[in-house]
């Protein structure tokens, strides 16, 4: 078994370093989710931090990625080093408004908002949020899920 983790080491440590695109990452990514057993989740590329996990997808990218780029865990989307706190803080809401529709089967938006605007007062007043976000986020149409882009009305 030592033997195997070894040999995958020394496999990765061949690998060169590269200027890969979001969008390289993102093929790669997909490619993964298809290959993948069903039962293994997509969030086993995710490390603690929101990383991605480039050994398990090396067979995809062919080479590690010089920048750093991170995946969130509640929506699947990833992003690019600069937008760190938006993985975060996208992650901290969708938990939020997943456990306030548990609690309440509403959906946490600003009443007769035509964004559909997540509501953080209604998040706050369950002790839903750790934080307040500087951001707005929205509800999506599909399946609960939010996002920062601001939909077109």
């Amino acid at each position: 078994m030592m033997w195997n983790r070894k040999k995958k080491k020394q496999a990765n440590q061949a690998l060169e370093k590269k200027d890969l695109s979001i969008h390289d990452v993102r093929q790669a990514v997909h490619a993964y989710a298809d290959d993948k057993p069903q039962s293994v989740p997509l969030s086993v590329l995710i490390h603690e931090d929101l990383t991605l996990d480039y050994e398990l997808l090396s067979p995809y990218l062919h080479a590690i990625p010089t920048k750093i780029y991170y995946m969130s865990r509640e929506t699947y989307q990833i992003f690019e080093e600069e937008d760190y706190q938006l993985a975060k803080d996208m992650d901290v809401v969708q938990e939020a408004v997943d456990e306030y529709m548990k609690q309440t089967q509403e959906i946490p938006i600003i009443e007769s908002d035509p964004y559909k605007r997540i509501n953080y007062y209604k998040l706050e007043k369950l002790n839903l949020l750790p934080y307040r976000p500087n951001r707005e986020f929205y509800m999506t149409n599909e399946e609960f899920m939010i996002t920062y882009k601001k939909p077109e009305n």
